[in-house]
């Protein structure tokens, strides 16, 4: 509902001056052009779902005869979570599909990769699909709109949680090695002060890894009561089944990104094994 919101609003003020449709790229008397990028597939593919979304509610939107007698051409690519993709996909949005702007594009390497291109043509990107507090910046930032809630106050709520839930743990922080992750890391380390590096212990793995279950296992090791997962759901997966497999019972966060388990194959496979785990195998 809030993307619809987000889609709604923004569709209204672009399309709402006769002299926006003359001059700007992309809008013609019958139609808007809109871009967007995300990872259809590979290794967070599971949240590609996000641009499914958008593309089913565009139609929906066209099926009722689009807004102020405009169809919306929502023109989206897969890349496959690959800044350099997310990078040639901009580019052909912006030069040879000719958008009025890139809207939710997903990814915050992805749009991190893209946004100094976007700027240096004047297109907007609205809403992203990313809560890295980098883009909270204007003065770096200037044509873009973020989507979620900061990863920064969103760590924040966790690290406040977790010191009233249990305020004698250790606490252990699973991160994805990029601006993702890291503002998670940092916003525990915002929060706990000088205390954070005798109640934290952290590991980080990078998206082309297969899996995490040795980070999984050195975070058990530290003796850790409580494990936040701060990345993308195929990695979040990996974890809460390692972990459920090395006996681990600690309290498990999962961060905004890797929180639905409906919507991810990956977390869905991951809560299957953990059943399975619980039955004793059959006697060969």
């Amino acid at each position: 509902m809030l993307y619809k919101l987000r889609l709604m609003w923004v569709l209204l003020l672009a399309l709402a001056s006769p002299a926006f449709a003359a001059d700007a790229p992309g809008v013609t008397a019958t139609e808007i052009k809109i871009g967007g990028i995300f990872p259809f597939s590979g290794p967070a593919s599971s949240i590609g779902l996000v641009g499914r979304g958008i593309l089913a509610y565009v139609q929906s939107v066209n099926d009722r005869g689009g807004i102020n007698g405009r169809k919306i051409n929502y023109i989206a690519y897969d890349d496959a979570y690959s800044p350099p993709k997310a990078v040639e996909h901009v580019r052909k949005l912006v030069e040879s599909d000719e958008v009025a702007f890139i809207f939710s594009q997903l990814g915050t390497p992805g749009n991190t990769a893209s946004a100094k291109y976007l700027a240096l043509k004047g297109v907007p990107t609205i809403a992203i699909v990313s809560g890295s507090n980098k883009f909270t910046n204007v003065a770096d930032y200037p044509l873009t709109t973020t989507g979620l809630v900061s990863f920064d106050t969103e760590g924040k709520i966790y690290a406040k949680y977790l010191t009233r839930a249990l305020p004698n743990a250790k606490y252990a922080i699973l991160f994805q090695n990029d601006d993702l992750g890291k503002d998670y890391v940092n916003a525990f380390k915002a929060f706990l002060g000088e205390d954070f590096d005798r109640k934290v212990v952290t590991a980080s793995y990078e998206v082309t890894e297969p899996t995490v279950d040795s980070q999984v296992v050195t975070l058990k090791s530290s003796g850790a009561d409580a494990l936040v997962i701060a990345g993308t759901p195929k990695f979040a997966a990996q974890a809460i089944r390692q972990a459920a497999v090395i006996g681990w019972k600690a309290t498990v966060i999962l961060n905004f990104p890797s929180g639905s388990v409906g919507g991810t194959e990956s977390n869905s496979r991951a809560l299957a094994t953990i059943s399975a785990l619980a039955v004793p195998a059959s006697s060969p």
